[in-house]
């Protein structure tokens, strides 16, 4: 039986902190996805090639994920509120540059830079909230907030990007980051306490901030560049080697160091490395359902961006209902079996576009379903994974465990649209029927679903209509295996964790 410790007391702003944390984690979530829902109405304006276009989606995760490491420890030294408050600075300078870009390029950089501004910013949220909330019932509940926050954001941020993109164009999705930036900017710098880590001493790591940055850019390049160019490319197997060298080095030298940027023994914990896992594996495939379903809505469906937002709906609420739930759960049942069970729900959401295909055509209704499952086992899996993460992390490292958890949510959703994404693009060309277009037409089409559509709204009449048609069958088939490996990686998630996972951890109760 554990010794209980002396309660400890309670910050008065703590509800505060949260609505301020809560603020912040919803504008960061959001534009991980807001893109997905205008992306149309940016390639139809700046006309960025296949490539740029992947640019475009990805680099906002990628340099997030690339610097969480890097950020957290920063934050440890510097102030992680005064951290969060410079993220949003450099946020507000990336979105005014995405509004006023005129070229593909301009906003592939300003997403750049939103990613670095992110990156500053997701850490704290985590290490102010695990600070300002000293009881574990407390602090589960207000986890469940965070995981509704930024799952709930994610989904979410279609609809919004719908809402905006309708009316004012796609530029409209990143003004909308400048006000609410302001109030949060406004409200933290009142109520947010500062705080560091007693274990921040010490001489700064640059080569270990090196290594980190190096091997994670080049791990997510690596193999994004794998599902684009397939096995046969030298260059993606180059990035990977780097990767796999750059990670080694970091991870032996930061075991080697008094004051590491990354708290690596962390994962010699089961609880730890198991709730990493149930985060990871299941937004590799939440991340690129997102994705998929919203390209089908609007160029299978032909949906408006408004239209595809709100029929994205059924899993961000589902998502949102599962987290307010999730810490009565754990407090009643084995963490292990709370877990696992949500990720087999996860699994059967995603499984069911598939499933439904094999019996009668697709549609929206089948989605809508699919989309609920997925919301309700997303919410519960990943409240009680970032509970269980956080809370077996000593409160002097959760730095290190924000940035890992960070980290699992973002490389996870950037390495979705990257492999799976890509998967369903060969397929999308395997399905597509011989067409009578010009050389130039013809490649065109077989590009992408979206310039399948453009090339059919220049062509116009019977001809347009029979290529969208063709093009939109192709890519339903085409995303639903998709969709079928992203529940084996939720079903991964699931064995691992009732096989790992210790039967009597408890990380709602005060020990």
């Amino acid at each position: 039986m554990h010794a209980r410790r002396p309660a400890a007391p309670l910050d008065p702003r703590r509800w505060i902190v949260l609505a301020i944390l809560s603020g912040s984690l919803l504008l960061i979530s959001m534009d991980t996805t807001i893109l997905n829902v205008a992306f149309p109405s940016l390639v139809g304006d700046l006309q960025p090639g296949a490539v740029q276009q992947l640019w475009i989606i990805d680099v906002y995760a990628l340099a997030l994920s690339g610097l969480l490491v890097t950020a957290g420890a920063l934050g440890d030294r510097w102030g992680r509120k005064r951290l969060l408050m410079a993220g949003f600075v450099i946020f507000s300078v990336a979105s005014l540059i995405a509004v006023f870009s005129t070229e593909a390029w301009h906003v592939i950089a300003a997403r750049a830079l939103l990613g670095v501004g992110g990156a500053a910013i997701m850490p704290s949220t985590l290490s102010i909230l695990r600070s300002a909330f000293t009881d574990a019932r407390e602090r589960a509940f207000a986890l469940a907030v965070w995981a509704a926050v930024f799952g709930g954001g994610m989904a979410f941020g279609p609809v919004v990007g719908g809402l905006l993109v309708q009316d004012y164009g796609w530029h409209s999705a990143f003004l909308l980051n400048l006000p609410v930036a302001a109030v949060i900017v406004a409200a933290g710098l009142r109520y947010l306490p500062e705080s560091r880590s007693p274990r921040s001493g010490g001489r700064w790591d640059w080569w270990g901030v090196g290594q980190s940055i190096v091997g994670m850019l080049a791990l997510a390049g690596g193999i994004k560049q794998l599902g684009k160019s397939g096995i046969a490319d030298p260059l993606p197997w180059a990035l990977l080697a780097v990767a796999a060298l750059a990670l080694t080095v970091f991870v032996r030298r930061q075991l080697r160091l008094d004051n590491p940027l990354l708290q690596v023994r962390l994962f010699a914990k089961p609880a730890f490395s198991v709730a990493a896992t149930a985060i990871f594996l299941p937004m590799v495939g939440m991340g690129a359902i997102l994705f998929l379903v919203t390209q089908w809505f609007q160029y299978g469906q032909g949906y408006t961006p408004l239209e595809a937002g709100l029929r994205l709906l059924p899993a961000p609420l589902a998502l949102i209902c599962a987290s307010m739930v999730a810490p009565t759960l754990m407090q009643r049942f084995a963490i292990r079996h709370v877990l696992g069970s949500a990720l087999v729900l996860l699994a059967v959401g995603m499984a069911l576009p598939w499933t439904f295909q094999q019996i009668a055509e697709l549609g929206y209704p089948a989605f809508a379903v699919a989309l609920t499952v997925m919301g309700l086992g997303a919410g519960t899996a990943t409240t009680v994974a970032s509970v269980t993460l956080i809370s077996t992390a000593p409160a002097d490292e959760v730095s290190s465990a924000a940035a890992i958890e960070e980290t699992c949510y973002e490389l996870g959703s950037a390495m979705g649209v990257a492999i799976l994404g890509s998967t369903a693009a060969v397929l999308y060309r395997g399905n597509l029927p011989v067409l009578d277009l010009d050389g130039a037409a013809a490649a065109a089409v077989r590009e992408s679903v979206g310039e399948a559509a453009h090339v059919a709204e220049q062509l116009g009449g019977a001809v347009g209509k029979g290529l969208i048609d063709a093009a939109s069958q192709a890519y339903t088939l085409a995303i639903t295996p998709a969709f079928l490996i992203a529940g084996l990686l939720a079903v991964a998630a699931a064995a691992t964790t009732w096989t790992l996972i210790p039967r009597d951890l408890r990380p709602t109760e005060n020990h």
